[in-house]
């Protein structure tokens, strides 16, 4: 007797499968991924049947996310803001929360004026990119110590058509010498060296020198504060985002560094996310 082939899996059914092994939702991102279609399709074509090379992508999609690869680098694309960004392992995975630190300097930015900002540590180039996208009379400094990063940044900004931002290889203000500023944005790295969450999770997979900063994490936001003054207009603003434990202590600084208007502002998850001060005008 001959062999009956098994019929090949439908959307539904392979998505079906694999359910337990990562989330509803990334199975569903990941499927798209790996048939080339946008994520909608699936929903329109879920009796539709897979090839054996599209489940075989598909599973090993699913093999490394199961490993802990975070859904965007195997991707390569994460949205943010209004944007959808290239993303590769040289940078930090862009997060819901940092939208607002983005929220609060815009606040801050009339629309109407051509102004210079900074965006330190810019990987991706998220957030310079959502200030310049918003802000398109003013003038982004996007700065990064990673050649690779700034590579992806200008990368997407040429791919979001954007030309009102400047890439800045180097460590913090070090990369705008004698530059002043109306105001100044960096989501910085603040976790704590040997954090136990470093090892855990997507953190993993996501460039260490972007996330940990000594041994309470504050040691680049220490630079920062302390360096900002010099390269502040008379009323700019410095905005930084830190870790839902850090708030007082980032207070703190800005208030030592000479900044007034010093306040905290909370995430949807009512998690201190981005502190703030101003240079007296």
């Amino acid at each position: 007797m001959n062999d009956v082939p098994c019929p090949a899996p439908t959307v539904r059914v392979l998505l079906d499968a694999v359910r337990g092994r990562i989330e509803p939702a990334e199975a569903e991102i990941l499927l798209a991924h790996a048939l080339r279609k946008p994520r909608g399709w699936l929903y329109a074509h879920a009796s539709d049947a897979l090839d054996t090379a599209d489940a075989s992508r598909f599973e090993t999609l699913l093999s490394r996310r199961q490993a802990g690869e975070p859904v965007a680098y195997l991707c390569g694309r994460r949205g943010f803001w209004t944007l959808d960004l290239a993303v590769t392992p040289d940078t930090l995975v862009p997060r819901p929360e940092t939208e607002l630190l983005v929220e609060l300097a815009l606040a801050q930015l009339p629309e109407d004026r051509e102004l210079e900002l900074a965006d330190l540590g810019t990987g991706s180039g998220a957030i310079a990119l959502a200030l310049a996208s918003e802000r398109p009379r003013a003038r982004v400094a996007a700065t990064d110590a990673s050649a690779a990063a700034l590579d992806v940044a200008r990368g997407n900004a040429r791919d979001a058509g954007l030309a009102n931002v400047g890439f800045h290889p180097g460590d913090w203000f070090g990369a705008v010498p004698g530059r002043r500023f109306a105001l100044v944005v960096s989501n910085p790295p603040y976790i704590a060296q040997g954090d136990p969450h470093l090892s855990q999770g997507d953190l993993r997979h996501e460039p260490a020198m972007a996330l940990a900063s000594g041994a309470d994490g504050l040691d680049a936001i220490r630079v920062i504060v302390r360096d900002a003054p010099a390269h502040l207009h008379p009323g700019g603003w410095l905005l930084l985002e830190h870790g839902l434990d850090q708030g007082d202590a980032v207070r703190a600084l800005l208030r030592a560094a000479g900044f007034g208007e010093v306040a905290t502002h909370r995430d949807l998850e009512q998690r201190d996310r981005v502190s703030l001060g101003r240079i007296p005008p």
